[in-house]
């Protein structure tokens, strides 16, 4: 089964998780990147905003194409209970070309929920789901088995 492992993510915890996922099934891998500056105190402000008002930010351009895959995994960390803005800018842009997705999420400690039927609403139902704190990820407290399988 051919898969890609795409995320988005401002301050690393969730590339780390992405990398690890990418690793363990030995996929290609792609970030998304935003046209919108999201780093520093400033950038995780606007983060916040972004993600409260739902706005869709403009994307780089991505190298790989999702419907040339069996499974995408979509990762995003979580902002104001919901998906990174750049995250759900991508499922925008690529609507109806998933065959199936797996969505990852991580958060400081809350908005899962949200975030998973934001995603599912933007795309497709997930085959599955992973949900994880950044303390789990910084530990690398968690196993990726089921969500892998």
């Amino acid at each position: 089964m051919k898969s890609l492992v795409v995320y988005y993510s401002r301050s690393n915890i969730t590339k780390k998780l992405a990398e690890d996922i990418a690793s363990q099934i030995d996929c290609d891998i792609e970030e998304i990147k935003s046209k919108v500056d999201y780093n520093g105190r400033l950038g995780y402000a606007r983060g916040i905003k972004d993600g409260a008002s739902g706005k869709i930010v403009e994307i780089e351009s991505q190298k790989y194409d999702p419907q040339d895959y069996d499974v995408v995994y979509i990762g995003s960390p979580i902002w104001a209970s919901r998906a990174a803005n750049p995250a759900i800018s991508y499922l925008n842009q690529n609507k109806g070309k998933f065959n199936n997705v797996k969505f990852f999420l991580t958060a400081a400690a809350s908005g899962f929920d949200s975030g998973f039927k934001q995603m599912e609403e933007k795309s497709m139902k997930p085959l599955k789901t992973l949900a994880l704190t950044t303390k789990e990820v910084k530990n690398k407290d968690y196993d990726l088995t089921s969500f892998l399988e």
